[in-house]
């Protein structure tokens, strides 16, 4: 497998289960540590990109003959049985993520990493019968953000904060977090700085990420 620390990263919250499925596969290196771990029995794999689904056939062509594994090309979950258990989208937007789960099922277990717009994909979860259990931001050379979700359960309290920054984030932060804050509260005080008028989405967007540091920080004593 192709071992990047995002790859590494995301493969660590992934759980056994009988059926997983792998969303916007591209080549595959997801369904194959799973299968080659023995994380699932079955794996389905799907891409809307006919060239992406067909270098993941290549790559798992051993556990297809076998039929451990069977691919879709697809949008989204738009034609993935409704047994998969455990399933991951990763590296697309957080709008194209609500758009998959609206449109397609809701899967016992979800493994989500969002591009962007996380904050409405937390709100989604939440709005849905999700419980987020691990929810943080990671750095491999630019910041990712990851949800671990099961439905039903008891969900952890979300406040403001959280939907916009992230659980797991606030109440135990690790240095990749407070890293993305500092470095996102630099870019604000340039850009103010560079203007001489005063911009009112950069300063509100700097009053949240203080107000987050500053709770982040707090609750590393």
């Amino acid at each position: 497998m192709k071992r990047t620390k995002r790859l590494q990263t995301l493969c660590g919250e992934l759980l056994p289960c009988a059926v997983f499925a792998d969303i916007g596969c591209d080549h595959g290196y997801m369904a194959q540590y799973v299968l080659e771990n023995s994380l699932c029995e079955r794996a389905y794999i799907s891409d809307i990109s006919p060239a992406s689904l067909q270098k993941a056939c290549v790559l798992l062509s051993e556990y297809m003959l076998s039929g451990k594994v069977k691919s879709f090309c697809c949008a989204g979950l738009e034609q993935i049985p409704h047994d998969a258990e455990q399933v991951l989208i990763a590296g697309m937007g957080g709008e194209e993520i609500i758009g998959i789960l609206r449109d397609g099922f809701f899967p016992p277990r979800l493994v989500l990493q969002p591009m962007k717009n996380t904050d409405k994909v937390r709100s989604f979860l939440l709005e849905n019968s999700y419980s987020v259990e691990r929810d943080y931001t990671f750095s491999d050379e630019k910041f990712y953000d990851v949800l671990c979700a099961v439905h039903g359960g008891k969900p952890r309290r979300y406040d403001r904060l959280s939907i916009l920054f992230g659980y797991d984030n606030l109440h135990s932060p690790g240095e990749d977090f407070l890293k993305y804050l500092r470095m996102e509260l630099q870019k604000c005080r340039d850009r103010l700085s560079a203007s001489a008028d005063d911009i009112p989405a950069v300063s509100s967007r700097m009053e949240q990420l203080t107000e987050a540091l500053h709770e982040a920080e707090r609750n590393l004593r």
